[in-house]
């Protein structure tokens, strides 16, 4: 027998210790309690799936607005809040066109202004917004606003609060969305009506969802995203914050409530981990309603050097905070987190062993009941199988209800099918972005600086104390954001002449995305 061989029996016996025996358990409990998760957030998506065709059934054509057609009546309408939305930009990539057409064409009956706001001119989103609000203005209010360069806090940040600076006197409400979010026809509406049910939300958010483009990249961002969503789909309350998506009380800003302005401002670098902490800090309530779910179309050319990129600044949020309370509990998360990542993907190893082994027992001649320890490492090897495929088809079918709610919710859209997904790739993004996740959380902590979109900010007490856009931090960056593969420089945001956009005032074809601009 082969030395190799030798190492190999002796690997396998090892993993069929006590200790080892456990580490392969825990990686079924992890699978099998994600895939819990899941069925329960399939179970509230799905019970607004129903209450929708409910109303349908009951005559209501638009159940896809709202589920009370009464709601629809002028004099209901006339007396909606206003609303402002506040939408930073940082470069044009392929489906900014479209996601920024769903949500200045939102049917939100009440008085709405939509603010883009970008650092320059010389953004290339700056000429393409610039395009397609000259061909809306005489039915939208829609503006551009050049919010220039942030000194004390993220750019993403500081576009934000110059946009509630500039929004209406009037407005009740302000809408953050990054511009990379679909939204549907009536999400706007939905959000403000929970918000005037219930006077005591703080924040109302929502969460995307992944539609991968084909790369391993890409299926690894969808993967890093869907434990998450499972605590936006809760049909009310939640701890979770999506910074694509807050809806929040205009007078907050206006008057600092619980330190909004000045939190963000003082060397903010996460606009929803921010919120977040001021949230839990004075116990106020954020929600995600069932309906908060926007497709997320992932660049076509996202590449595995992106998807790492990504990874960095997501692990990155975790060294920033606001108070001790909050320095502990991203301590906390960043230790669970990367325990449980390793502990997922530690057992795929040992199976492989196991595996190995056991067909290197077989091709040599020896029968498997002449050595004890293959068979329990075989049974080991199935059973995570099981739970493997348990997790895989949880996966599947949240994201099949997911996929039926945002074709409801966008009835003239392209519809959206779960055929494009690969569940190949899924799994095997699985495994990687769980590997990588300590990496990257272990080398934010220690760099304490990211480049985020060409500017490199560093870290100290949680806080930024330095932001850099000198040649470093242009030449070390590639041209494009990491998921929509947006330019960041030079003039690439012209978008082609002859756009058929039409106005408002016209049909529901408005919501209808032309395909050119979707590829």
């Amino acid at each position: 027998m082969a030395s190799l061989d030798i190492f190999l029996f002796s690997l396998s016996r090892t993993f069929c210790t006590p200790f080892a025996v456990y580490i392969q358990i825990q990686g079924c409990f992890i699978c099998l309690t994600l895939a819990l998760g899941w069925a329960l957030a399939s179970y509230v998506r799905n019970r607004e799936i129903k209450q929708m065709k409910d109303a349908m059934k009951k005559g209501n054509s638009l159940s896809f607005l709202c589920h009370d057609i009464n709601e629809l009546e002028h004099s209901y309408q006339a007396n909606l809040p206003r609303v402002t939305v506040v939408m930073p930009l940082k470069g044009f990539g392929e489906h900014n066109l479209h996601n920024w057409r769903s949500q200045i064409t939102s049917l939100y009956g009440g008085p709405i202004e939509f603010l883009f706001v970008v650092e320059s001119t010389e953004d290339p989103a700056y000429r393409a917004v610039s395009r397609l609000i000259s061909e809306f203005e005489d039915d939208v209010d829609v503006k551009v606003i050049v919010a220039g360069l942030s000194t004390t806090c993220s750019q993403k940040i500081h576009n934000q609060l110059v946009g509630v600076e500039k929004m209406h006197k009037e407005s009740k409400y302000v809408l953050f969305l990054d511009d990379d979010v679909r939204i549907h026809p009536g999400s706007i509406g939905a959000l403000t009506r929970e918000m005037e049910k219930n006077p005591e939300i703080f924040i109302q958010t929502g969460y995307p969802l992944d539609l991968p483009s084909g790369s391993l990249g890409s299926y690894c961002i969808y993967e890093y995203h869907m434990p998450c969503s499972m605590g936006f789909a809760t049909g009310g309350r939640t701890f979770f914050l999506w910074g694509g998506c807050m809806m929040m009380h205009s007078d907050d800003f206006r008057q600092d409530r619980y330190g909004v302005v000045s939190g963000l401002k003082d060397g903010g670098y996460s606009d929803d981990m921010t919120l977040a902490a001021i949230a839990g800090a004075h116990k106020r309530l954020i929600t995600s309603p069932p309906v908060a779910v926007f497709p997320h179309p992932l660049a076509s050319d996202l590449n595995f050097g992106r998807y790492w990129n990504y990874l960095r600044k997501q692990t990155f949020v975790l060294e920033s905070y606001t108070t001790t309370v909050n320095w502990v509990m991203n301590r906390a998360l960043f230790g669970v987190h990367c325990y449980l990542s390793w502990g997922f993907v530690a057992p795929f190893f040992m199976a492989m062993i196991h595996l190995v082994a056991a067909f290197r027992f077989y091709s040599l001649g020896y029968s498997l009941e002449e050595v004890t320890y293959t068979p329990a490492g075989l049974s080991l090897v199935s059973f995570l199988a099981i739970c493997t495929l348990v997790e895989l088809l949880s996966m599947w079918n949240l994201t099949r209800i997911e996929v039926q709610l945002c074709n409801m919710l966008s009835p003239e859209a392209p519809q959206l099918s779960l055929a494009a997904y690969n569940w190949c790739l899924v799994f095997i993004a699985l495994l990687v972005d769980n590997f990588l996740y300590p990496l990257s959380a272990i080398k934010s902590h220690f760099s304490q600086s990211i480049n985020w979109s060409g500017i490199w900010y560093y870290l100290k007490d949680g806080k930024i104390i330095k932001i850099e856009r000198t040649e470093r931090g242009k030449d070390m960056t590639p041209v494009f954001t990491d998921l929509g593969g947006k330019h960041l420089y030079g003039k690439k945001g012209i978008p082609a002449k002859g756009s058929f956009i039409s106005s408002l005032s016209r049909t529901l074809a408005q919501w209808h995305q032309p395909k050119k601009f979707d590829n």
